[in-house]
């Protein structure tokens, strides 16, 4: 392996990797159960964006071997409909999971809407008994970019026992959940954000540095420990001379000194939607009686 690629986390890989395994484990369940997982994911409105990503989830979920209901709604469309379609899902024996993507028009609130969903089909594991449920150390669907964020650090770096990590982002879809994940990994574990006084001091401080604040190219070189491992969560696209370029919350160029970071695109992303499959195997494996499960 050369010195770049070996520098860079290859989440394409690692992703393409679990993805296997998830198919492998659909089909051994399907030999014993006649029944394959089943995933909902529920778009509303016409967002470009979220249009390729549920497209991606979509593909990659019958690729797995399960089975991929779409329903795509109106941008006008109310929050009692949607509601309504979630409590329908909630009662499909045959829907193992269930994902509203986000954003949601402004006239849905997103939290009535993820907390509408049967927590055991949470698969972006958002519900607040979920969110309730991991702060505490219990069983739970965990959110899928913290989960592979994770799972991208134990693959780099094995045990990561009594490192410290930094997290950058306090949102409840990343920087929340990942800090209660680092802490089971028994990290000492640093929540910082934008606001935070004396940021690149903090993240001059840690092993593990993760960036999660969408704000491109916050993190600058200087602020990297030399030796440290950095994930970088964000996406964000900027527009130059050269044209429409997509870059992180990290400034990469400047951080060769770094002993490993995730490139953006290709690093945590396609850990993502992998994790996602992984949580709707696992609540498949839960709805089955225990002998099977």
């Amino acid at each position: 392996m050369d010195a770049v690629s070996d520098h860079h986390i290859d989440g394409k890989q690692i992703a393409a990797q679990l993805r296997a395994n998830i198919a492998s484990e659909v089909s051994e369940l399907k030999d014993v159960t006649g029944e394959v997982p089943g995933l909902a994911v529920i778009l509303v409105g016409d967002d470009p964006a979220s249009r390729v990503y549920v497209a991606n989830k979509h593909r990659q979920t019958v690729e797995a071997g399960m089975k991929s209901l779409e329903f795509r709604l109106s941008e006008q469309t109310t929050q009692a409909k949607l509601v309504a379609l979630i409590e329908r899902l909630n009662e499909d024996h045959s829907v193992h999971g269930i994902l509203v993507q986000l954003p949601l028009p402004a006239q849905i609130e997103a939290e009535a809407i993820i907390n509408a969903i049967a927590v055991e089909k949470d698969v972006d594991g958002f519900h607040v008994l979920n969110a309730g449920r991991l702060a505490t150390g219990q069983a739970s669907l965990v959110p899928c970019t913290p989960l592979g964020t994770v799972m991208l650090l134990k693959d780099r770096l094995g045990d990561l026992s009594g490192l410290h990590a930094v997290v950058v982002g306090r949102s409840n879809i990343v920087g929340k959940p990942l800090s209660q994940l680092l802490l089971a990994e028994n990290c000492t574990v640093t929540v910082a954000h934008s606001r935070s006084r004396n940021l690149p001091d903090i993240c001059r401080s840690a092993d593990i540095l993760v960036a999660a604040v969408g704000r491109p190219e916050l993190i600058r070189g200087d602020w990297i420990k030399p030796g440290a491992v950095v994930i970088d969560v964000g996406i964000n696209r900027l527009s130059d001379a050269d044209g429409v370029r997509l870059v992180g919350d990290v400034a990469m160029s400047e951080a060769g000194h770094a002993a490993a970071i995730t490139p953006v695109p290709g690093g945590v992303g396609p850990m993502t939607i992998a994790c996602l499959l992984s949580n709707t195997l696992q609540a498949f494996r839960r709805s089955l009686a225990p002998a099977a499960s």
